[in-house]
């Protein structure tokens, strides 16, 4: 187990490495202008949804193994995320309007057993546009809408007709995905801003890994976020009225040193990851996030 623990420091620890770098140790050459972009630009990405690294999470009851031969999971674990976004057109129709592609990246890591293999791990390229809106007259200002396609995905192929040896039960395919359209409009009172979030999956879209999918992750999510001083607080929730399924979510952070912030949150209900969709999930994480 320590040598899971000093990964992970390593890990953290390396995040910040590369701001010990100077260009006070690199000659004034015709290369200097490309070691110093290379150093300090961000080649025009920007955060997306949040990127934290969260060394421990606890859920109540245990994690089920999809593996063959089973994997022994434990109920505390390990969280990634990164999500990065680029500005790539703007104002194509004269709206103001900003066009992004964006990735995100989620891993759930059993750091804390033999192996320490990584349960599962989601994918989620996007594609949308943000058109801004001025809005002074009413309580709840509206301040942007946003249009998008999403695919989300596992990795996994359908294992659903492999031959396992004999005497080893086939347990299904581990293939989740889906493509979805979503629309968000954006709202701000104070320093309460509120996300109200549309979506179906995508015509011609195939579900056939995961039929049930949307009677557990519903068709939409209301999320506030609130600013107290330097703290930041967030709670959103999704919910499918005809199946009664859904999930809450309650984010904490409060900022450590620049652009690192103590991040804690708790989730409960249904699709914290593709896997695990329709498992219901009562689960606390803390650690540290990059962005908010």
């Amino acid at each position: 187990m320590l040598k899971h623990i000093f990964a992970l420091s390593t890990l953290f620890i390396s995040i910040f490495a590369s701001d010990m770098l100077s260009t006070e140790f690199f000659e004034k050459t015709e290369e200097s202008a490309s070691i110093k972009k290379w150093r300090d630009s961000n080649f025009g990405l920007q955060p997306h949804h949040v990127n934290y690294i969260l060394p421990y999470g606890r859920r109540e009851g245990n994690y089920i193994s999809y593996d063959i031969p089973a994997e022994k999971y434990i109920n505390v674990e390990a969280e990634l995320q990164v999500s990065l976004k680029m500005n790539v057109l703007n104002n194509l129709f004269n709206f103001h309007e900003k066009y992004y592609l964006s990735y995100s990246h989620k891993a759930f890591w059993q750091i804390y057993v033999d192996s320490a293999p990584f349960r599962e791990t989601n994918y989620n390229p996007e594609a949308f546009v943000v058109f801004p809106i001025a809005d002074s007259s009413s309580i709840f200002q509206l301040r942007s809408l946003t249009l998008a396609y999403s695919h989300l995905s596992n990795g996994q192929g359908n294992t659903e007709n492999a031959i396992y040896p004999a005497g080893v039960v086939n347990p299904g395919s581990k293939s989740r995905s889906i493509n979805s359209l979503f629309a968000k409009i954006g709202m701000q009172h104070g320093n309460l801003f509120t996300d109200f979030t549309l979506w179906t999956p995508f015509a011609g879209n195939d579900l056939s890994d995961n039929p049930d999918l949307m009677d557990y992750m519903g068709y939409g999510e209301l999320k506030f976020n609130y600013f107290l001083g330097e703290n930041m607080f967030t709670l959103s929730g999704r919910y499918n009225i005809a199946t009664g399924n859904g999930a809450v979510e309650a984010t904490y952070s409060h900022p450590l040193i620049d652009d690192v912030y103590l991040y804690a949150k708790i989730y409960s209900g249904y699709g914290e990851s593709l896997i695990d969709y329709n498992n219901y999930i009562t689960k606390f994480s803390i650690g540290f996030s990059f962005s908010r």
